[in-house]
């Protein structure tokens, strides 16, 4: 009794004071008994462990993969733990870079360009009681200079803002999230190494939190995303999360508004790009957390049943599952687009009281209003915005199918994007099939199946225009009605393909402007 009271009061609730417990017991399951097939180990995967282990560490694939592995699924992406330090893994790699402050990791490197991977490889870390750790008032921001100097800190609410203490692999395991999740494979001896009964759990087929959930979720409130993704991700496989690891998710959703907004924003990319999209939408729904845990993922989850932004939730789903890449700026463009489409629309019109715009301003300033509203400055107003900007500012030009305009707009780097966007728009008959159809051929054709094409709109735009042409009066007996429709505009360029174009005559530059306007535009 006396020592426990003493542990308590020097903090030692966690290694010290029922470490056993709270450990669990090391279990070596042999191949014969979990049933892994070594030809599903990736082979780099299997060289980082072998060059470790070379070297005299310990070192074991661990995590989601271990977990597929069990499940006879080949794993998409491969982790390794050991028990060498980062700089130690880094010594033995000649393309690895340690990144991360908050958890300091290794990605070893192999390959270049969009064909590479990347085998992440983290440091055992001993399990530590916040009661222990160094605390600051703020957050990563408020709090750099003091956070620079320390291994194990947390926040007022007891988040763990460093985590960069090592330790042996049973407190490694014990600070991991799910039991499913806690299990080493030794490629080598084709060992399994589990201290939380996973083995046990996956063929339970559920999703159980290590410890309390309560506090699991206080230390890292973004594993309520992670307890989402998992348990979207395995619901086709028939996995559900434990009762008590689900209970306290709505609660606990409140810690997240302490979580950094960039994080929550790549939190929300991986629950909606890893496969799982459409899934990811029922799980939020039945927790209770179809809202509250990020204001753009509210609004994904708001429109999921609209016919536009579910072709692209089921699209995404399908590119991730044929091993295609995908791209975050076409799925929150697609989510977005309603907005977009009503700004557009208003600016044109002149609706409550401002002037009517031209098209493309309109546009453009229908879009700036979207990023200010929905987007903000989470992602830096960098690549992913001008991508959904590109994307967006493509789609009039794909009613002009005449001129220069089709050769310029396929040969732009954002091109199939555009396209893709513009494609599922006509599969919900918002664009005409006929001109996504169009499009397709033209952007696969050679130079002289292009030109047919284009004679083809030609023709049908001469005859449209014949047809709309009114009976010729007299000016001075013409009526209103006939003079307005006299003087119309035919839509797509059709004015040009009628009539051959003006000349412009070019000014001849003053004396002393030849020279620095051309060069200048």
């Amino acid at each position: 009794m006396i020592k426990k009271f003493i542990d308590k009061l020097l903090g030692k609730t966690g290694s010290a004071a029922g470490g056993k417990a709270r450990f669990g017991k090391r279990q070596e399951v042999p191949a014969s008994v979990h049933g892994i097939d070594p030809a599903l180990v990736d082979e780099r995967a299997r060289n980082v462990v072998t060059t470790l282990q070379d070297a005299g560490y310990e070192a074991y694939v661990v995590g989601g993969a271990v977990r597929d592995l069990l499940l006879g699924l080949r794993p998409k992406d491969f982790d390794v733990a050991t028990n060498a330090t980062p700089e130690q893994v880094k010594s033995l790699f000649r393309r690895a870079f340690i990144i991360g402050r908050r958890f300091r990791i290794v990605h070893v490197v192999y390959g270049r360009g969009r064909e590479h991977e990347v085998i992440e490889v983290s440091t055992f870390r001993a399990y530590m009681d916040s009661t222990g750790a160094e605390q600051v008032a703020g957050n990563e921001r408020t709090s750099k200079g003091e956070l620079a100097g320390m291994k194990h800190a947390v926040d007022a609410s007891g988040r763990v803002l460093r985590d960069n203490v090592w330790g042996p692999q049973e407190e490694d395991a014990a600070r991991r999230d799910f039991t499913v999740n806690a299990m080493y494979y030794d490629p080598a001896s084709q060992t399994v190494v589990d201290y939380h009964n996973g083995i046990k759990d996956a063929k339970k087929l559920t999703l159980r939190m290590i410890g309390d959930p309560v506090t699991r979720y206080r230390e890292d409130p973004v594993r309520i995303i992670r307890a989402i993704r998992f348990s979207a991700k395995l619901a086709a496989l028939g996995f559900s999360l434990e009762a008590k690891t689900a209970a306290p998710l709505v609660e606990c959703s409140k810690l997240l508004a302490d979580v950094p907004q960039s994080r929550l924003f790549d939190e929300m990319l991986k629950l909606l790009q890893t496969g799982h999209a459409v899934a990811t939408v029922a799980q939020l729904r039945k927790l209770g957390l179809a809202t509250g845990i990020y204001p753009l993922l509210d609004v994904v989850v708001e429109r999921a049943d609209q016919p536009f932004v579910t072709a692209a939730l089921q699209d995404t789903d399908r590119r991730v599952g044929e091993g295609k890449p995908v791209a975050p700026s076409f799925l929150l463009a697609c989510v977005l687009w309603a907005d977009v489409r009503d700004g557009w629309a208003q600016r044109i019109e002149g609706r409550h009281g401002q002037r009517p715009q031209a098209p493309f301003p309109a546009l453009e300033d229908a879009i700036d209003d979207v990023f200010n509203a929905r987007i903000g400055d989470v992602s830096g107003r960098g690549k992913l915005a001008a991508d959904m900007r590109e994307i967006w500012m493509m789609q009039p030009r794909f009613d002009k199918r005449s001129g220069a305009t089709p050769y310029s707009l396929v040969e732009q780097a954002r091109f199939r994007a555009g396209f893709d966007f513009m494609r599922l728009r006509a599969d919900i008959g918002e664009v005409s099939e006929a001109i996504a159809e169009w499009w397709q051929e033209f952007s696969t054709s050679d130079d002289l199946r292009r030109q047919d094409l284009l004679d083809q709109v030609r023709d049908e735009q001469h005859k449209r225009t014949r047809q709309r042409a009114p009976t010729r009066v007299p000016a001075a007996a013409a009526g209103p009605a006939e003079r307005d429709a006299e003087q119309a505009l035919p839509p797509d360029g059709e004015v040009a393909a009628a009539a051959p174009r003006k000349r412009r005559r070019r000014r001849k530059p003053r004396g002393g402007e030849a020279g620095g306007g051309v060069a200048a535009e």
